[in-house]
């Protein structure tokens, strides 16, 4: 079904499509509240618009950040989450997607027209994408979710990938192969340090090790994160309750600091502490998500030539990396520890905040 957004009769074709005029989703009510409330179904504005069924959705650590007020531009009334594996529905006249695909909802959007949008800069994107789902408009923790751009926006998902496997490249996969492996250049033989072994941490882990580093430490506090990133692939692990990263990683590299460090947490001390693992030339690639200031030590950077790179995901490497997951060259699958319906997001949202006690690596939400 095509439905052209110049229509009147959108919003009732829509319904018509899908059932109900109403349905439930994720709402932030500002203040670090959140609730499972019963919204209006969204429709097709825009010709470029699909509407999708969720059929599973996951909880991002940057959902926690959202939460905790390190994300102002969200505002009240706003439904959350930015990634889904979903069926599509309804579509506007002015995109190549029909009802009945099953797509992988990326957590960023791309109108495919503006000067970053042609450079595949799709996190920059200047004509009303970027990050938007779960931030700027309502995003995917709801039964239903509008998504804007849906050319470029969704992934038409191969009938031989799971909807958990595809789930995994709507953020974490393409955040920690863009942002964590490819910013921070790493090449083989390198020595590669990820400090926070959440699932970001992972994936850099996973993704690193398409390029033959010597070796991959992972620097966390908890022992579950550690113990995993030792099966994705860390093969020095430190605890830095009890150790020093920084004299670990000058005995592994004969005093030097690592070729590449990654910061995959998003609080002051990890960044800092990046800076203080990374040798002589050596790159630091700030993955985390940031809601206070961090301190540069330029004073102590500038002589050793380091280099320092922040992003948001431009989410351009996914379709290399569903084809990655579809030849088994990536198993995605083993980031899901916890399973839950639709409807159980109070449970799952608790399970994911406190997964230093159970274990969590990330949630997915089935219909």
């Amino acid at each position: 079904m095509t439905i052209s957004s110049e229509s009147s009769t959108a919003p009732t074709r829509m319904a018509s499509a899908a059932g109900t005029e109403t349905m439930h989703a994720v709402v932030y009510h500002g203040d670090g509240g959140k609730s499972w409330d019963e919204v209006p179904r969204p429709v097709i504005e825009s010709a470029t618009d699909a509407v999708v069924r969720v059929d599973a959705v996951t909880i991002c650590g940057t959902d926690l950040h959202i939460l905790r007020g390190d994300v102002p531009e969200v505002s009240a009334g706003r439904i959350l989450g930015h990634e889904a594996v979903g069926t599509v529905v309804a579509v506007g006249s002015g995109t190549t997607r029909s009802v009945g695909d099953r797509v992988l909802v990326s957590c960023i959007s791309a109108c495919g027209n503006c000067s970053y949008c042609k450079q595949e800069r799709y996190g920059l994107c200047q004509g009303g994408g970027g990050w938007i789902l779960g931030h700027t408009i309502d995003g995917t923790q709801a039964e239903f979710v509008r998504v804007p751009f849906a050319d470029r926006s969704t992934h038409l998902i191969p009938p031989d990938v799971s909807d958990e496997e595809a789930l995994m490249l709507a953020d974490i996969g393409p955040t920690g192969y863009e942002v964590g492996v490819l910013n921070g250049g790493v090449e083989p033989g390198d020595t590669v340090v990820v400090v926070g072994a959440g699932p970001i941490g992972l994936s850099v882990i996973q993704s690193a090790r398409l390029f033959s580093p010597s070796r991959i430490i992972a620097v966390d506090r908890e022992s579950a994160r550690l113990d995993a990133a030792q099966r994705f692939g860390a093969v020095v692990v430190v605890d830095n309750t009890h150790d020093d990263p920084s004299a670990v990683v000058r005995e592994l590299t004969d005093g030097l600091g690592a070729d590449v460090a990654v910061e995959a947490v998003g609080i002051p001390e990890t960044f800092e502490l990046c800076t203080q693992l990374i040798r002589p030339a050596g790159r630091v690639a700030n993955v985390g998500v940031h809601g206070k200031p961090a301190t540069l030590h330029l004073e102590q950077l500038w002589p050793r030539d380091v280099t320092i790179t922040t992003g948001l995901v431009d989410t351009s490497s996914t379709p290399m990396l569903l084809r990655l997951l579809q030849r088994r060259l990536l198993d995605t699958g083993r980031f899901v520890t916890h399973r839950f319906a639709l409807h159980e997001f109070a449970e799952a949202y608790d399970v994911f905040s406190r997964a230093g006690d159970t274990h969590a690596l990330k949630v997915v939400l089935t219909r």
